[in-house]
């Protein structure tokens, strides 16, 4: 029996070894590959989280903001683009290493902000034509990587849309919110002041149904939206159902779609 010499035979048992962890990471990489070609792109927004050119310099005019974030929406294959001045939407074609992007309609306002007129500007000129498309990550944490026709390389984070967080598309309700918040009882917060609603409804032509129905609290927020005292608002709202709230919470939630009507009303 011939005896492999101690430089050889470790020579051999670290080829297995490598041939072993490459074989291993061949299966890991297709695994999350596949993971990653399953995400479903309309089951999430996809916020800007950097911009960098194609020696790694980041793009100024698409410099993310957080407050303001960049976001692409896909959905029924359009796409539409918010964050900057205007919006932007458009049809969309997907396959499995690109995402083809048609011409878009945008919005025509004018912004005193000229960072967001060029970050319109800016991420028109990219997002234009068929673009190398990679999906990275899990359903917990997905990117996105677009490489535009000039090279620049645009990463995107994937957020839940409430549909994804909440198992359904959910049914749409309008709330009249009053101009002020009122006190009302909480048997965990004291002194908590509520938004006062009541429910709007319109006919299939689109004219309100006028109702004299009496304010009812709120005793949650509307994810999405913010109140300022004084004004009066009118909301197309999104209800979810809640699996399994805890015991304090409500078994439903409101997500924030539009804003109707818009109102300052002066205090008595």
């Amino acid at each position: 029996m011939k005896i492999l010499a101690p430089a050889l035979l470790c020579l051999v048992l670290a080829a297995c070894a490598s041939n072993t962890a490459s074989d291993a990471e061949r299966d890991a990489a297709k695994e999350a590959g596949t993971a990653s070609a399953d995400l479903r792109l309309d089951a999430y927004h996809w916020r800007l989280v950097s911009a960098q050119d194609q020696d790694g310099q980041p793009v100024a005019a698409l410099a993310p903001d957080a407050k303001r974030p960049l976001q692409l929406d896909f959905n029924s294959g359009r796409v539409s683009v918010s964050g900057g001045c205007n919006r932007a939407s458009g049809r969309y074609t997907r396959d499995a290493e690109s995402i083809g992007f048609d011409d878009m309609s945008h919005t025509l306002m004018a912004c005193a902000d000229r960072r967001l007129m060029e970050l319109d500007s800016a991420i028109g000129e990219r997002l234009h034509g068929s673009l190398k498309a990679r999906l990275e990550g899990g359903s917990d944490a997905p990117s996105l990587l677009l490489t535009a026709a000039n090279g620049d390389h645009l990463r995107f984070e994937g957020h839940p849309t409430p549909a994804t967080r909440y198992g359904g598309e959910g049914a749409t309700v309008f709330f009249e919110v009053a101009p002020q918040r009122a006190a009302c009882s909480h048997p965990l917060i004291p002194n908590m002041q509520c938004l006062q609603v009541r429910e709007r409804r319109y006919q299939p032509n689109g004219v309100a149904i006028k109702s004299d129905a009496a304010w009812q609290p709120l005793y949650q927020d509307i994810e999405g939206y913010t109140h300022e005292d004084g004004v009066r608002n009118v909301l197309r709202v999104k209800k979810y159902d809640v699996k399994n709230p805890p015991a304090d919470a409500s078994s439903v939630a409101y997500v924030l779609d539009m804003v109707v009507e818009s109102e300052i009303v002066a205090k008595k």
